[in-house]
């Protein structure tokens, strides 16, 4: 009876070996599906949550316009910098105020993480059995998708102040500047993730945030500014991410890819954008006192 039993048994190793043989294909193509499903699902949260509420969408719009009409109007009769003569400040600050409006929507979008947190909503999320990358892909992208949706209706003011592009420099524009805004919204989520308050964390992010968008190029030329400061601003990812921002609108798109300069801070964009979603992602895989994790 037990030897019968044995023999029509199968081995444990066996059946594990089967299953596993099954699965092998499955579970890959199932967490891929969760994790554009889970990041997806946020992404939508998030654009949903900014379209239903008027006050951010005027406050993070507004600011950054009254910055360029102001500062524009004020500073055009003294702006002469070296190379760029016949250039008004208005259509020199303009690049400069999108990197703004991106700016802001990374800083809003970030705080949603600590709101969501204090909700009770993200400790739903990461008891789920979802990826963790799927997480910070949903929030970024989510933060993209809004920061896109604000930079045009800014987009629509260009041929106002003789700033015009074409098919082609709108599609390159349209990446670099959802390339940044993931830069900004994964740099804003490495802080978010364990901080307590939004009150901090908004301080926080203007005192790392704004320095890196003042000595960006965006406020004034990086030409004739002292050598140390010259040196900061090199080494400042944003300057190249104003670099690749400002170019589909004074060249050819078709050419920008063979011009050096153009590569380097394209490159140096993205390293640090990939940088930014690795350590976020990295982030989110820990255990941090306050924050519910299952993994």
């Amino acid at each position: 009876m037990t030897v019968a039993g044995k023999a029509h048994t199968p081995h444990a190793s066996e059946t594990g070996a089967a299953v596993s043989r099954s699965d092998d294909g499955a579970v890959p193509e199932a967490a891929g599906a969760a994790l554009w499903s889970v990041g997806a699902a946020l992404a939508r949260r998030e654009f949903t949550r900014f379209i239903r509420q008027p006050h951010r969408v005027i406050g993070s719009i507004g600011q950054p316009l009254i910055f360029w009409l102001l500062l524009g109007a004020g500073l055009t009769p003294s702006f002469n910098a070296p190379g760029l003569e016949g250039m008004t400040y208005l259509e020199y600050f303009y690049p400069g105020v999108l990197m703004m409006l991106i700016l802001f929507a990374s800083v809003f979008a970030s705080i949603t993480i600590i709101e969501d947190r204090d909700q009770g909503f993200l400790q739903g999320v990461l008891v789920a059995p979802v990826p963790r990358l799927g997480i910070v892909l949903g929030k970024v992208g989510g933060a993209s998708m809004v920061a896109l949706f604000q930079t045009a209706i800014l987009l629509a003011a260009a041929p106002f102040v003789g700033m015009t592009v074409g098919l082609g420099g709108a599609v390159l524009l349209a990446v670099t500047l959802v390339l940044i805004s993931l830069g900004f919204t994964g740099l804003g989520f490495l802080f978010a993730w364990g901080m307590k308050s939004t009150a901090g964390f908004h301080a926080i992010m203007m005192v790392i945030m704004m320095p890196m968008w003042v000595l960006s190029g965006a406020f004034f030329p990086i030409e004739g500014v002292p050598g140390w400061l010259h040196g900061i601003m090199m080494v400042n990812p944003v300057t190249h991410a104003m670099t690749i921002l400002r170019a589909p609108f004074y060249a050819d798109p078709m050419t920008l890819f063979a011009q050096g300069g153009y590569l380097l801070s394209f490159a140096v964009v993205l390293v640090w954008v990939v940088g930014c979603l690795i350590l976020a992602a990295l982030r989110v895989s820990r255990r941090d006192k306050g924050v519910v994790s299952a993994g």
